[in-house]
């Protein structure tokens, strides 16, 4: 039997919670109503809507990744960045829920960066030169908005893929 930790109809039923009412209102009885199984059966494996939370974006985000040809890293970057940004679950947890991308960005890293650096260390061939290309994605991924006017984002990930260009050789 799957584990529920890993149960798909669980991270689907939290997934439209968050998307219809944002993190911070979704409830776990929400999520249990939604997937069709006891709120004492969620509680056994998620202490809580945030950690069940922090499995979705996992799961979430580990899927943006796996779909990346990684045989040309630049491209396979920006298009990452591209597809986090106009992920619907990464648009509305950085709308109306952004504190919780924070430890992630000032403490640790978390499942999805494990599989991002597994993905990018065998493509570009440097542990180091993952990580640094790892950083500059995320600044794209997050801070782009605010470098919007007089230039687009499509202009901002066309300078990425120059950065990325020339770091990577």
């Amino acid at each position: 039997m799957t584990s529920i930790r890993h149960n798909e109809g669980v991270l689907d039923a939290a997934r439209d919670c968050v998307l219809a009412y944002g993190v911070r209102r979704t409830t776990l009885t929400d999520v249990a109503r939604r997937a069709g199984v006891s709120r004492m059966t969620i509680y056994r494996h998620w202490p809580d809507v945030r950690t069940l939370v922090m499995d979705l974006m996992t799961r979430e985000w580990v899927r943006v990744v796996a779909a990346l040809d990684m045989s040309d890293p630049v491209r396979a970057v920006v298009g990452g960045v591209r597809g986090l940004r106009a992920h619907p679950l990464w648009r509305k947890i950085v709308e109306a829920d952004p504190e919780l991308l924070l430890p992630y960005l000032l403490d640790r890293r978390g499942a999805g960066h494990e599989a991002i650096l597994e993905a990018l260390e065998p493509a570009v061939g440097d542990p180091r030169k993952a990580r640094a290309v790892l950083l500059v994605a995320q600044s794209f991924l997050l801070s782009a908005p605010t470098m919007l006017d007089p230039v687009t984002l499509d202009e901002l990930d066309a300078e990425l893929a120059a950065l990325l260009e020339a770091y990577l050789g």
